[in-house]
């Protein structure tokens, strides 16, 4: 059974339990994706009130991109698991010998690169997700207003989550380049997104 699948309930029993998936990248893209699926509440309780006629069409496109982001993150719950387990097999391996050791280090470096590719990805998509809830801040009904905070709280703490997932594989990785380059893009959608989180939280609070 898919992770997504399982009740939340057992979600989150296995998630507190030894069990090597799911962990911290799961949890930050299950929660990436209820803060984006609060946009399109947020955009579902907008539509068709004469009074945000004006934001109608900008409305609708946040709901289709919103969709779409909430979709992919949850994707990413079981995409994650399934790039972990590589990584956790790869330090059982034997490394005895100097051929065993050099075998484990290759597979290892590998593994380690892979695990990184859908922490990346749940800081891309929150960075996107985070941008949406921007926009909405000021087009969506003032009704739904505090939901917009929590959408966006959620994905703070996503994006934030996601580097961590990041961050904890680079430092194991050889390749300074690889490193270097996901470091740079990483931390700029952070940094970023974590100041235009802040930005929509205050203004969020200033609506209420």
């Amino acid at each position: 059974m898919k992770l997504v699948n399982k009740s939340c309930t057992e979600f989150v029993d296995v998630l507190s339990s030894k069990a090597a998936v799911p962990g911290g990248g799961g949890a930050a893209a299950l929660v990436g994706s209820m803060g984006t699926a609060l946009a399109g509440m947020v955009c579902n309780l907008t539509s068709g009130k004469k009074k945000y006629a004006q934001y109608e069409e900008d409305i609708q496109k946040i709901l289709k991109e919103s969709l779409t982001l909430q979709q992919e993150l949850l994707d990413m719950v079981d995409e994650d698991a399934e790039e972990f387990l590589p990584l956790s097999k790869a330090y059982g391996l034997p490394a005895e010998t100097d051929a065993e050791k050099a075998e484990k280090e290759k597979v290892l470096q590998e593994a380690l690169k892979n695990a990184c590719g859908v922490p990346i990805k749940i800081v891309r998509k929150c960075y996107e997700a985070i941008k949406l809830h921007e926009e909405l801040v000021e087009k969506g009904s003032k009704l739904a207003i505090s939901d917009v905070g929590v959408g966006v709280q959620c994905l703070r703490a996503a994006i934030i989550s996601g580097q961590l997932n990041v961050i904890i594989n680079i430092n194991m990785i050889k390749d300074q380049e690889f490193v270097s380059k996901v470091k740079e893009e990483t931390d700029r959608l952070v940094n970023d997104g974590v100041k235009i989180a802040d930005k929509v939280y205050e203004r969020v609070l200033e609506i209420l």
